[in-house]
Formats: C-alpha cells, sequence, structure tokens
C-alpha cells in the first residue's frame, strides 16, 4: 500500500505531513540552540505549553470540517478557567470540577449546534454571541483574576506519570479519540457534509445532526483545553483565553484542514498547535524579537493553505495549459 493511501485512511493530510517535517525542522533548531530541551523537563515544559491549544484547536477541527465557524471556544476555556479555580477544593475536587467544565462546554456546544444545524442560522453571527456571552458570564464567576486551583490538579496535570508527561498522555488520548471517531458514521459525516451539504444530504446523511453532534464535542474539547489551563496556571482568570482564537485557527490551517470544510482533520490541527509553540521557543532561542512570532506564524499558516489548496488547483491549472 502506498503512503499516501495510508495516511488517507488515518485521515491525515498532505498538509499534516508537511507540517510534521516542518515541526522536526524547528524542533531541531530549537534544541541546537537552547540547552536542556532534549531533557524529561524541558520535553515535559514544552508539552505543558502546547497541550493547551493542542486540544483547543482538536475541538475547533470537528466544527471546521463541516465548514462552519467556531468562536465560541475561548468563551468556553475562560468559563472553565474561573469554574476550576472556584470549585476543585475538596477531596473530589478535580473530577466534579472536570465533569462540570466539560458539561458547560456540551451544553454551550448543543446551544451552538441546535442554532446552526437545525434553525440553520450563521455560525460565525451565532458563535460570536455565544463567546461573548460565555466571557460575560466568566466575568460574573469571577470579576478579577483569583481563586485557587486545587494542587492535585496543577501538579498533577503538568507532572508526569510513570515516566511519561500529563501532557502527552492527553494529546494522545484525544488523538486517539480522534482516529476511531474519523472511521466512525458521525467521523465519515463530518467530511461529508464540509464538502458537499447537499450531496450529503442526499445521501441519507443526517446533516443537521452531524453539525449539532459537532459543535457539542468541539465544546467539551473546549472545556478540556481550559481544565488544562487552569493546570498550569494555578489560579482563575476571566480574560486568559483571550488571545487562544487566532492561534486556534493558525493551529489548524497549519496543520493542513481546510478552513471551507470536508478536508483535513485533528491530527494536523495538534501538530500545527506544536508548531506554533516551538516556533516561539525557537525564536526566543535564537534572540529574535517577540513581534517575529506573528511574522512566522502568518507566513507558515499562508504556506501552509497554499499547501492544501494545491490539489484542487493543480488540476485546474494542467487544463488550463492543455
Amino acid at each position: 500500500m502506498r503512503i499516501a493511501e495510508r495516511l488517507r485512511r488515518l485521515q491525515i493530510s498532505a498538509g499534516a505531513a508537511v507540517a510534521v517535517l516542518l515541526y522536526v525542522l524547528m524542533y531541531l533548531v530549537y534544541a541546537a540552540n537552547e540547552s536542556g530541551v532534549l531533557s524529561q523537563f524541558g520535553i515535559t515544559n514544552l508539552l505543558n505549553d502546547t497541550v493547551v491549544l493542542a486540544v483547543a484547536a482538536a475541538g475547533l477541527t470537528l466544527t471546521v470540517l463541516t465548514a462552519e465557524f467556531d468562536l465560541s471556544g475561548i468563551g468556553v476555556i475562560a468559563i472553565a478557567n474561573v469554574v476550576v479555580a472556584t470549585t476543585s477544593a475538596g477531596p473530589a475536587g478535580w473530577l466534579v470540577s472536570l465533569f462540570g467544565v466539560l458539561a458547560i462546554g456540551a451544553a454551550v456546544g448543543l446551544l451552538n449546534g441546535w442554532l446552526v444545524g437545525v434553525l440553520r442560522m450563521q455560525s460565525l453571527a451565532v458563535t460570536i454571541g455565544t463567546m461573548i456571552a460565555c466571557e460575560g458570564v466568566a466575568l460574573l464567576i469571577l470579576a478579577a483574576p483569583g481563586g485557587q486551583v486545587a494542587d492535585s490538579i496543577a501538579n498533577g496535570l503538568t507532572g508526569d506519570l510513570l515516566g511519561l508527561p500529563v501532557a502527552a498522555l492527553i494529546i494522545l488520548g484525544v488523538l486517539l479519540l480522534w482516529f476511531l471517531l474519523a472511521v466512525t458514521r458521525l467521523g465519515i459525516a463530518l467530511y461529508a457534509v464540509g464538502t458537499d451539504e447537499t450531496a450529503a444530504r442526499l445521501s441519507g446523511l443526517a446533516v443537521r445532526r452531524t453539525k449539532l453532534l459537532a459543535f457539542v464535542l468541539a465544546g467539551m474539547a473546549y472545556g478540556l483545553a481550559g481544565y488544562m489551563l487552569s493546570a498550569q496556571t494555578g489560579s482563575g482568570d476571566p480574560r486568559a483565553s483571550d488571545g487562544f482564537l487566532l492561534f486556534m485557527y493558525a493551529s489548524v490551517a497549519i496543520g493542513g484542514t481546510s478552513l471551507m470544510g470536508g478536508r483535513g482533520g485533528v491530527f494536523g490541527s495538534v501538530i500545527g498547535a506544536g508548531i506554533l509553540t516551538v516556533m516561539q521557543k525557537m525564536l526566543f532561542a535564537l534572540g529574535a524579537a517577540s513581534f517575529y512570532t506573528d511574522v512566522f506564524s502568518g507566513l507558515i499558516m499562508l504556506v501552509a493553505i497554499l499547501i492544501g489548496t494545491l490539489p484542487r488547483v493543480m488540476p485546474r491549472l494542467r487544463r488550463s495549459v492543455a
């Protein structure tokens, strides 16, 4: 079986494969200019810096695959952060807060999915509304930075388990769930709906239910991302997620997922998040000014989008030349 066919079966696009090579290259440059990068502490630290964005981008990918926008992620992350900071105390506080943020994310996703999938409202307008509402709720829960995250969360999720970084286990768990989902009827429907919604409907696929479930699963991923953010910060901040939105979309695009839907996958988005994280560290190790991070992020995103559009553009170019 050809390599391209194996990658396709794993829902790994050409853009994602290029992203892996780019990540390895940046990591090698970073390791060559910064001591301790290859140590267990260095690897754990890098993964801890990556996991929040990676999980959030994974959730966003599900809605993007259906050709819909979702801006509510940063609002859910904000709520999750302040909820964990105010409810995680006690012996079972970590479990209560975990189920709480997953439920909140699912509820926001259900609202988004119902408005977009069932009532057929524009996803951009809907998720802007829920994003603003969620950020307002986060401010109601915690008007200013404060609260305290339980040590069982702050220490347990940023350390190691059986010699492996917990952040790595969470990322691997998200990828495993994605590969299992991608071969189910729902996973296939995500691609079909994003590629051609009318054709998917005529083929008997439940388009409305597919979009609704995509938003619900995305919301739960945002809740988990907020939980991980709380573990890293050790406290709550209703504005802690304000800078995440652009990086979430950049991770998705860099990872080879088409913002027009129907092509890509969670694997690429996770790698895209890793690229953005290691790029910041690489530039810092090279002594570059901080604003170069935005320049390189934009250039990498443009190149990734270009690579992603080549499969569609090349046939047209051949026909025009012929």
